[in-house]
């Protein structure tokens, strides 16, 4: 546990001078997986993933098998800044954690099944919680031993489609509405386009669809009336004699 202690020593050391923001504490986290994970290699600030660029990634034979995103000391990872990003990031990586550096969530397939808080700060600088430092051991070395897990049913799988398709939607919402700020003729735009002249021509960007309230008989369980109405087949011609 003496790596956990020197490790928030280090930090608590950055904390007090007043000029360490979140990049600064990055090189001591990554010295202290690598040292509590023999084998596993822990990359800060690795190439751009789809869902966008997490702080660390864990691998082991360049096999991915944990993302980080680490935050700034002192601000609650609960603050709605952080929401779209953790949220895109829960929908997109089976395996990952969220940290201010001194508490660590963890998260199995969107889900968080753990959390735990190194240190608190009082009187201005950091106070250790050693009873949490073998805890906080065993849940990093159960992180780094996850190997994703087998589809063994419909749900699941239409649980983590949901998920990709959500990922997707968001990629491609974000490049047309940059495509449409910087008035760029891109491929995507120009298949929007396509999509708009030919198929579909009501077809609206995303932050230009209409917000509507629906009335309150139209519920999931009270159909508008035009959907209640008998299905009557169209009439078949005879042909000629």
């Amino acid at each position: 546990m003496k790596d956990v202690q020197n490790y928030l020593s280090k930090i608590n050391q950055r904390y007090l001078t007043g000029i360490s923001r979140e990049h600064s504490y990055r090189g001591d986290l990554q010295s202290l997986l690598e040292i509590m994970l023999p084998g596993v290699l822990v990359t800060n600030e690795p190439a751009h993933i789809a869902c966008g660029a997490p702080d660390y990634i864990l691998t082991k034979a360049h096999i991915p098998l944990g993302y980080i995103e680490a935050k700034d000391i002192g601000k609650s990872l609960d603050s709605k800044d952080y929401k779209e990003q953790f949220d895109r990031y829960k929908n997109s990586l089976n395996n990952l954690i969220f940290t201010d550096y001194l508490e660590f969530r963890f998260f199995r397939d969107g889900l968080q099944v753990a959390s735990i808080r190194l240190a608190d700060i009082k009187n201005g600088q950091l106070q250790p919680k050693p009873d949490e430092f073998a805890h906080f051991v065993d849940l990093m070395k159960d992180f780094a031993a996850y190997s994703g897990q087998t589809i063994k049913s419909p749900s699941k799988l239409a649980s983590m489609m949901a998920g990709k398709a959500r990922l997707l939607a968001n990629i491609i919402e974000n490049a047309l509405t940059k495509d449409e700020k910087e008035d760029n003729h891109s491929t995507l735009k120009d298949q929007m386009d396509a999509f708009k002249s030919i198929l579909l021509h009501t077809i609206l960007m995303p932050n230009n669809l209409p917000t509507f309230t629906p009335k309150p008989s139209l519920t999931a369980c009270s159909p508008p009336a035009c959907m209640m109405k008998p299905w009557t087949p169209f009439p078949v011609r005879k042909p000629p004699n």
